[in-house]
């Protein structure tokens, strides 16, 4: 049973047509040395309207363990932790969702926190006609934010992971447009995706790719013809990383996985995945005509006023607003790296994929 009996009758009574389907949830959650973070997850989820629902934790071979956390929140939810060595975020998805019970999957990072309507909202989002009505798609995600409490540095990479002047636009979105101007389709992320557990396992979950398992995760689902929408208000606060050098690394292996993810699924691989290279090329051409004439430099001059303007404003703080200059160019720059380098390596060189990139960044 997914909930305690008298949470079933709570949100019968809120739902009464829910007595008759019973559609219900597991949270997989994977977690590396991150027990602070799995605290404030865990919070956010017990504030969740009772919903039928369990969470899994799965340890991937950390040298700091949640477990204690864990313990301290087994009388408010229906919580299951397991330990393993580790293998990836991705195989520890897999190593969850095999042992999950609900109808469908919610996989969570562990540096997000949801908001109180978060459970609700997927809901109402899944069954807009009520559960009799048929789920409105097999597979969801949903967008990020920045909390309040999060750091200068956070809300700076916030800003460039979801504006528009950055690669935020090359994210993609929904059809509709609800959550702004976007270049690409919306795909859902691993950070905050949802899955009806038997396409989950009719697809057999995550590959073993070095970077963006979510995505190729993703495209195999469109592949197989299950729909995928965007729920906008079904968004969570997304902390990603803390420091500009942990953010370089993460966005440079996004630029690598754009080259191997265009490698297995043909055709994916579209003009605007390659601006943040054209821009790398461009800033280095603009950097090194600058010896001759300083104006060469006007073009990233003009770039960073308009992303501290947009950002100083969305924000309300100048201070956010130099770092997400800095964060911008990170982005930009480290995709853009990654991209060159994984299609020197990949379409030029015809190096395997594993062979070309040895080393495990997300440790």
């Amino acid at each position: 049973m997914l909930c305690r009996p008298q949470e079933l009758s709570y949100f019968c009574a809120i739902y009464p047509r829910f007595y008759f389907m019973k559609p219900t949830f597991s949270f997989v959650v994977p977690v590396y040395n991150r027990p602070d973070e799995v605290d404030e997850l865990l919070a956010s989820l017990c504030d969740q309207q009772p919903f039928p629902m369990e969470v899994i934790i799965v340890e991937d071979g950390s040298a700091t363990p949640c477990e204690a956390v864990v313990q301290k929140y087994a009388p408010q939810l229906n919580i299951k932790y397991y330990a393993k060595a580790n293998s990836g975020p991705g195989d520890s998805r897999n190593y969850g969702v095999a042992r999950a019970e609900g109808d469908y999957v919610i996989i969570l990072d562990s540096d997000v926190v949801l908001p109180k309507d978060y459970l609700r909202n997927v809901y109402d989002e899944l069954f807009p006609d009520g559960p009799e009505g048929g789920a409105s798609c097999e597979a969801f995600g949903g967008p990020d934010r920045a909390h309040d409490s999060f750091t200068p540095i956070q809300k700076a990479i916030n800003y460039g992971m979801t504006s528009f002047f950055t690669t935020g636009g090359i994210r993609g979105g929904d059809t509709k447009g609800k959550s702004g101007p976007k270049l690409d389709k919306f795909y859902p992320r691993s950070y905050n995706m949802g899955i009806r557990r038997d396409v989950y396992l009719r697809l057999e979950g995550f590959t073993k790719m070095r970077f963006g398992e979510d995505i190729d995760f993703s495209y195999r689902l469109v592949e197989s013809g299950a729909r995928c929408r965007l729920f906008p208000s079904a968004w969570v606060y997304h902390k990603r990383r803390s420091t500009f050098r942990q953010f370089f690394k993460q966005v440079h292996n996004s630029g690598i996985a754009r080259i191997n993810l265009g490698l297995r699924h043909p055709g994916t691989t579209k003009p605007v995945h390659c601006l943040p290279a054209l821009f790398t090329l461009g800033c280095l051409a603009c950097v090194l005509l600058a010896f001759w004439d300083g104006l060469f430099l006007l073009p990233l001059a003009a770039y960073a006023l308009i992303i501290f303007t947009d950002s100083t404003s969305k924000n309300i703080s100048t201070w956010v607003g130099l770092l997400s200059v800095v964060a911008a160019f990170i982005q930009l720059l480290g995709y853009g790296t990654g991209f060159l380098r994984c299609f020197w390596e990949r379409r030029i060189l015809h190096r395997g994929e594993f062979e070309a990139f040895k080393h495990n960044f997300y440790k």
